[in-house]
């Protein structure tokens, strides 16, 4: 996660120049607190159901509404950080005075969308107050919601802050910020006339770099401005979406996995691994596949992976005598094959965002069984391609050695559990609700490396990570609120998905020219777009066409998510790419040369996923009794 440019993983308070460290401080706290709530909700209330017939009144509101706060103040500290996710990389091409006008005009924008989105939050929480709605225990609703404001306000001051090294650049786009909400807010104003304008300037402030929320956000603002609707109804399907039953499954889940790849969780499985697969031909390499597509299912990113993960693989793989070049690409590949596998961010963000918009009656398992097969099947491919790699007369295989194995294995007991205290959870119905599983499995993941192995430290380790990964969750939630918003503010009043359908079911008449159109249109858009961008803008529009032409909605999903696994490692945005050439010190059109032959293997996978549906709707329908 974050922008496409490689950034070093850093600190959860900047070390450098922070003229205001108590308000890093009070950030970090609230996330903290915030997290560590929603790991605690959801397991007490389970204890006293059990034991005392009586929960926690408002639990599940509460949990609800601090996720909304993660995802505010994550979206804030991310802007402090400089890591909120833009959709384009063009301005890393430019130079000099022309880069820092590039900065400068992009974070002004940003800064201003943003400013009118805390406006607009604003107004909403006037609006909710009014209404005197409680939670439980006497917290009012509002008190809560007004973190939409405030998150919005900090997020403008920031990108302010940062558009320009010295004050008078800070001054100036303030002055801009200012006056674009004097323009929107002064009565007899007509807003056609300021259409064209703002369209123009909206896309080029996205080509350098605005933050992509932004995007969306100034987007809709537009739209409402021009049909006279209230701007507070932006915030209001934020509001809804941030509150929506399964978000908080999202920083529960990722949190696990950052609880892992901090410790030394990652030694303790490649042990393993290699004690199981190791002395097979492609051993060195499946040991690679496997270690990453564990940490990938439940960190959310390729990034952390390949950051956590690449110094420690590649040794294993030179070790083995596969070359430089292919180590380098198959760890940069490999990064990103997690993300089939439960319980992975991209599976539930497609979820979410397809129920918000089209309800198909499926359910969170159904996605998650659907793509295990998928997922088993770019794992065999690449471990198939892998072999071929090296030649036989420089492999010299390991001997498998069964107490190495039964070492290894009981070494990382704990770890291998996480997976199975997660599904067991989700699946079993010990617990009632999705939630409640992804808190079980935090809060496990969480003893496991502070108490079990004592690798994160109460006070310096965790802190430190629980901060890192609400930073990540905040940007990807505050991206999925404004996109949400910008669906149904703008996409669906303006009967966009209507006018796509009817398009498609002129020209296109065969499911299968329309399969390979999509595929053609999704490896476009994992060329230009990461794949939480790609989710939340289009879903929305790939999800009725499909439908429309009788595809069974979970493959639907998997083929979705399958391509967009590609763009992970195509230029020119491709965040694995970025990522192994910073963590590897090396140029990124190395990295990409390197990673091209497995971009090629992962497409034949993807083509096979496509054309033969069983694939993905066989599991679902045989265990859930999802439609086939």
């Amino acid at each position: 996660m974050g922008s496409s440019a490689p950034v070093e993983k850093q600190p959860a308070v900047s070390e450098t120049r922070a003229p205001f460290r108590w308000w890093h401080y009070l950030e970090n706290a609230l996330l903290i607190a915030s997290l560590l709530l929603l790991i605690l909700l959801p397991l007490t209330e389970r204890i006293l159901r059990a034991f005392f017939d009586s929960g926690i009144q408002g639990e599940a509101d509460f949990v609800l509404h601090f996720t909304l706060i993660v995802s505010m103040v994550g979206g804030s500290v991310a802007a402090r950080e400089q890591r909120l996710l833009g959709i384009s990389t063009f301005s890393q091409f430019l130079k000099g005075r022309w880069k820092s006008w590039a900065h400068f005009s992009s974070h002004t924008w940003g800064g201003g969308v943003t400013f009118l989105m805390a406006m607009a939050a604003w107004q909403f929480v006037q609006d909710e107050k009014g209404a005197g709605n409680e939670i439980a225990y006497g917290v009012a609703r509002w008190w809560i919601q007004m973190v939409l404001p405030l998150g919005f306000a900090s997020i403008a001051l920031r990108l302010v802050w940062h558009a320009g090294p010295h004050w008078k650049y800070r001054i100036l786009s303030a002055a801009g910020i200012l006056a674009m909400g004097v323009l929107v807010s002064r009565q007899g104003l007509d807003p056609e006339q300021w259409i064209i304008p703002g369209i123009v300037l909206l896309l080029g402030a996205t080509l350098l770099g605005a933050p992509l929320y932004t995007a969306l956000g100034g987007a809709t603002l537009l739209y409402l401005w021009r049909e006279d609707f209230p701007l507070s109804g932006m915030a209001t399907s934020q509001y809804s979406l941030s509150t929506e039953a399964l978000i908080p499954t999202i920083p529960l889940f990722t949190l696990a996995g950052y609880f892992m790849a901090e410790s030394q969780a990652s030694k303790r499985l490649v042990r393993v691994f290699q004690a199981m697969v190791g002395q097979y031909r492609a051993g060195p390499a499946m040991v690679t596949l496997l270690v990453c597509a564990f940490f990938t299912a439940f960190t959310g990113g390729s990034g952390v992976t390949i950051l956590a993960l690449g110094p420690l693989l590649l040794p294993v793989l030179l070790a083995a005598q596969y070359g430089e070049k292919p180590s380098l690409g198959l760890i940069t590949g490999a990064g990103a094959l997690g993300i089939l596998f439960p319980p992975s961010l991209p599976i539930i963000l497609y979820f979410i965002v397809a129920n918000a918009n089209v309800p198909t009656g499926l359910r969170l398992e159904h996605m998650f069984l659907g793509g295990l097969m998928p997922g088993l099947l770019m794992l065999a491919v690449l471990a198939f391609y892998s072999r071929r790699l090296i030649p036989k007369n420089h492999f010299v295989g390991r001997q498998f050695n069964f107490r190495e194995l039964r070492q290894s294995l009981w070494e990382a007991k704990w770890e291998l559990g996480i997976p199975v205290v997660a599904l067991g959870a989700l699946f079993s119905g010990w617990f009632s609700t999705p939630v409640a599983a992804a808190a079980l499995t935090a809060f496990y993941a969480l003893m496991v490396e502070v108490v079990v192995h004592r690798e994160l430290h109460p006070i310096r380790d965790v802190p430190r990570v629980m901060t890192e990964c609400g930073l990540l969750v905040g940007g990807v939630l505050l991206i999925l609120g404004v996109a949400m918003s910008f669906t149904k503010d703008f996409l669906v009043f303006a009967m966009i998905p209507d006018m796509a359908i009817e398009w498609a079911s002129t020209h296109v008449e065969s499911k299968y020219v329309f399969l390979l159109a999509l595929n053609v249109f999704l490896l476009l858009a994992g060329c230009l777009m990461d794949i939480y961008s790609a989710i939340v803008v289009l879903v929305p529009l790939v999800l009725p066409l499909g439908l429309q032409f009788g595809i069974d909605p979970i493959h639907l999903g998997i083929i979705f998510l399958a391509n967009l696994e590609l763009g992970y490692l195509t230029p020119p945005v491709g965040l694995n790419l970025f990522l192994a050439a910073y963590r590897f010190e090396k140029p990124v059109m190395e990295v990409a040369r390197a990673s091209l032959p497995v971009l090629l293997v992962l497409f034949i996978s993807v083509l096979l996923i496509t054309y033969l549906p069983f694939l993905t709707t066989f599991l679902p329908h045989w265990l859930l009794g999802a439609a086939p």
